[in-house]
């Protein structure tokens, strides 16, 4: 039998059981992804707090602080610990003495407004002071330690959109075809840094960035918290794959 031969048999066969299958189904499978970081050795995470900057719309730091720790309550075994945010910005330039950490400053407004990423980044030498996170690990017996940096700015753009729009023959059938028109669009980028530190050591643990953004027609009033959270519900489960094992859902279809 020659190659062509025995691929055309093989093509008839599969068709043949493909013609004598009545039906199929979709059954649904799940597939684990192990977690990036080992964390079996804590029962403890804090989420300390995060350099934040970008639109006065949100407060960057509570905001995080309060999501991510409601998601690990749920989603990780680990227990987690209930503390105000810390203001790292200003602990960052040196406004708060170590038995104020936790509290504003009278002196706050001395650290500028973080319009940019630039301007975070002179913030971000803090996350290499292991002495300092020790210290921080030390009051609260030793946890992993959640901390980073959070940007969440305004963003435009103008150009060609391709949309879809329906249109009527003369014959009356409706059918849709693609439209392109020009648009001034309005909308956020969310960049966040999420670090995690060995309370016991100080030590950074692992650190990964994101990037993600929105977009929207420009008479579409959209609440700047609401389009934060929008994006932070893409991030989400990549910061906890960090963690813990997740799984992705999806269906395999079998031939009956």
């Amino acid at each position: 039998m020659t190659a062509r031969t025995a691929g055309t048999a093989a093509s008839l066969g599969l068709a043949l059981v493909v013609g004598a299958c009545t039906s199929f189904y979709e059954i649904p499978i799940e597939t684990p992804i192990q977690p990036k970081l080992d964390v079996s050795s804590f029962r403890r995470v804090l989420v300390a707090g995060f350099i934040a900057g970008g639109t006065d719309q949100v407060d960057g730091n509570l905001e995080t602080v309060r999501l991510l720790r409601s998601q690990l309550r749920s989603r990780s075994g680990m227990a987690v610990i209930e503390a105000e945010p810390l203001p790292l910005a200003e602990i960052a330039a040196g406004n708060l003495g170590p038995a104020a950490q936790t509290e504003t400053p009278e002196n706050e407004g001395e650290v500028g407004r973080i319009r940019s990423q630039q301007q975070l980044e002179r913030y971000e030498h803090i996350f290499a002071d292991a002495a300092y996170w020790k210290k921080l690990g030390e009051e609260y017996q030793e946890p992993l330690i959640v901390t980073g940096t959070i940007l969440f700015t305004t963003h435009q753009r103008s150009g060609m959109v391709e949309r879809t729009q329906e249109v009527q023959d003369q014959f009356g059938r409706r059918r849709t075809i693609p439209v392109r028109t020009y648009q001034e669009r309005e909308g956020y980028i969310l960049s966040p840094k999420f670090i995690f530190i060995d309370g016991r050591t100080g030590t950074t643990l692992y650190s990964e960035s994101f990037r993600e953004e929105i977009l929207y027609e420009a008479n579409q009033n959209t609440p700047a918290l609401s389009s934060y959270f929008e994006l932070m519900d893409r991030l989400v489960p990549s910061f906890l794959s960090t963690l813990s094992t997740q799984k992705i859902r999806g269906t395999r279809v079998l031939l009956k």
